[in-house]
């Protein structure tokens, strides 16, 4: 490799901005995005040049437990996203707002997003919703905080949607999901995610609105990509979406080195003697004179 090749791949990034993921729309350069939720995750997503992290809610399945996103507090949000500012420095963090944060009213749904980017070391928020989240967008982008929206699937409302289920697939459900991609346009927000809606109608709603789309199980025609890390590495192993390209399947490999762990330590096989500290013998003399 040569000195120039090694310089290059060692300067620092530039920082992703909402500026960033305009351009790249425009110039039909695809936007990459995933989840992260800890110090050591960002680090590596940072370093192999991700363009955004999300902190989603969707920690309180794949790390904390909860069957849903529901149950997750703004305090683990806030939590996991400042372990996330501290290890990536270019990418645009986006944390999303959880339930319940913003939903009751706008003062609520402002309050809670500046706490995102004071508290939390945030670049932008993401909240769940189409029209009826317009006047929440307008307020927080009024207050100089970029917003991502979320329509389609969104999973705070499993239980309004009957379930994780695919969204859109009737003409007037599509027609519904155009209008709110439009409302959160008109209402600031300078992306919005597409959540397990048809392929046809994603790529539609992206070529009829200016901000950039990022698809999750919404086909190839939006702006931009995005997936739950723990998905992409096989880390979950509750459930895997249909949409999910699972990248390793880091599970099995967890359990294979725990078992085998376990296995060294009950057969005394580990610690040898090279993971061992050792004192010198006329040191070791001494203490046995003294004990």
């Amino acid at each position: 490799m040569s000195t120039t090749a090694i310089s290059v791949s060692a300067s620092p990034r530039k920082k992703t901005t909402t500026l960033t993921f305009r351009q790249k729309k425009e110039r039909g350069e695809p936007i990459t995005m995933l989840t992260g939720y800890d110090y050591p995750t960002a680090l590596a997503l940072d370093k192999a040049g991700i363009d955004s992290i999300l902190v989603g809610d969707s920690l309180g399945m794949v790390t904390l437990g909860y069957e849903n996103t529901l149950p997750v507090t703004m305090d683990e949000m806030l939590h996991h996203a400042r372990a996330v500012a501290r290890g990536a420095k270019s990418a645009l963090l986006v944390c999303d707002l959880p339930f319940m944060s913003y939903q009751v009213s706008t003062e609520d749904a402002l309050r809670n997003a500046g706490r995102v980017l004071q508290e939390g070391g945030m670049d932008a928020v993401k909240l769940e919703g189409g029209r009826e989240r317009a006047d929440a967008v307008r307020a927080i982008v009024n207050a100089g905080i970029p917003v991502m929206g979320h329509i389609g699937l969104t999973p705070q409302s499993v239980h309004q949607l009957g379930g994780f289920r695919a969204q859109g697939k009737t003409a007037s459900a599509a027609k519904r999901l155009l209008e709110d991609a439009q409302i959160l346009e008109e209402a600031g927000a300078f992306s919005v995610v597409l959540e397990a809606v048809p392929a046809k109608l994603a790529e539609y709603i992206s070529r009829r609105i200016s901000i950039p789309t990022i698809g999750i199980g919404a086909g190839a025609g939006c702006d931009g990509q995005v997936l739950v890390v723990h998905d992409l590495l096989g880390l979950f192993d509750r459930f895997t979406p249909k949409f999910v390209r699972q990248y390793a399947n880091l599970h099995e490999t967890l359990h294979n080195a725990f078992a085998e762990y376990i296995d060294d330590v009950e057969s005394k096989r580990f610690p040898a003697a090279e993971h061992t500290v050792e004192m010198k013998d006329e040191e070791w003399e001494a203490f046995l004179r003294e004990a």
